[in-house]
């Protein structure tokens, strides 16, 4: 008697477990993709992992790709381990150090789900607002940017953030969300176009604004870095803001041709203010000052026309050799 009864207990619990799976299925019948690229990230990469799995366990289908970007510490060896205790857990190593960019992208390549999100290793990005990125999806979103705002973030990088965000949206024909990172979600019909990109020089938040789709913004406060230190330099920030603008907009160039013209009018008035002051009066233009200021300047503002177009051509050079975006030494 006691064990028919201990039986139906088992039989109503095992009954109730199926029924909250198979309602879990039904309200969550997609799959998510959880894009992570990382650079030196050894300390970083179990506590996001975990992070991750206590948010994303309520989801019945998703999988977490790390993308080792050449890394040159332990972050290979903690991501095989990952790999090897969780089946949800896949990874991709580059050859190299291939760019931030590029990780994302061959993250992107290599993602199966319905929807994808995109989050930095340092846990600066929250995990914890996926949930309101994927129900903004449900909404009917193609796109949801994550939008920085807080006290977390340097003075310096929030005001060259906003000039970058101003001049890219002012000379360009994309729109790109001010304070909008690589911490968003794009729908599958999104990552199948980036998916169809070749270019070497990516700039994906200009390439997300542009290809289009529905979109939307949500807010969040930056962490501070979990540990070690940022990898992306004062110059790694310019030479991204210079690719991200001229990937974009042939403005530049003509910036320079305008100036160029003003240049070449002033010297102009000057030239025939020079032989007016010779010819019809008595003062002499003496000194050289003025000329080499002149001189100065003019060659200054050249040099600089002729670094404009140098990115252009330069672009056009290494755009024409058509190579990879990236070289996978190993995956799972």
């Amino acid at each position: 008697m006691r064990y028919t009864e201990s039986n139906r207990i088992d039989k109503k619990i095992l009954f109730l477990q199926n029924k909250i799976l198979m309602l879990i299925s039904m309200t969550n019948n997609f799959k998510i993709s959880i894009i992570i690229p990382c650079y030196n990230e050894e300390n970083n990469i179990v506590p996001i992992y975990d992070q991750l799995t206590e948010i994303l366990i309520k989801y019945s289908d998703y999988e977490i790709i790390f993308v080792d970007d050449g890394s040159t510490d332990l972050t290979f060896k903690n991501l095989k381990a990952l790999a090897e205790k969780d089946a949800k857990v896949k990874f991709i190593s580059l050859s190299r150090n291939f760019g931030h960019q590029n990780a994302l992208k061959a993250g992107f390549d290599y993602s199966e789900g319905d929807c994808v999100i995109s989050l930095d290793s340092d846990l600066q990005h929250p995990p914890e607002i996926i949930n309101d990125l994927i129900n903004k999806w449900k909404e009917g979103f193609n796109v949801v940017y994550a939008v920085r705002e807080g006290k977390n973030v340097p003075f310096f990088k929030k005001l060259t953030s906003k000039l970058f965000y101003k001049t890219i949206n002012s000379i360009s024909d994309t729109d790109v969300p001010y304070d909008a990172a690589d911490f968003r979600l794009l729908d599958r019909k999104v990552i199948d176009e980036l998916k169809q990109f070749k270019e070497n020089y990516l700039f994906i938040r200009g390439l997300v604004s542009w290809i289009g789709f529905k979109q939307t913004t949500i807010k969040y406060k930056q962490n501070k870095r979990l540990t070690g230190k940022s990898k992306y330099t004062y110059r790694k920030m310019i030479k991204f803001a210079s690719s991200g603008i001229t990937s974009f907009s042939t403005k530049p160039l003509y910036l320079s041709m305008v100036i160029g013209f003003i240049i070449a009018s002033i010297a102009f008035l000057y030239g025939l203010f020079a032989i007016y002051a010779v010819v019809f009066t008595d003062k002499a233009i003496t000194g050289w000052t003025s000329v080499i200021v002149s001189v100065l300047f003019i060659g200054g503002i050249q040099l600089i026309m002729i670094g404009i177009l140098g990115e252009y051509l330069g672009k056009l050079f290494m755009e024409n050799k058509r190579r990879p975006n990236y070289i996978i030494k190993e995956k799972n």
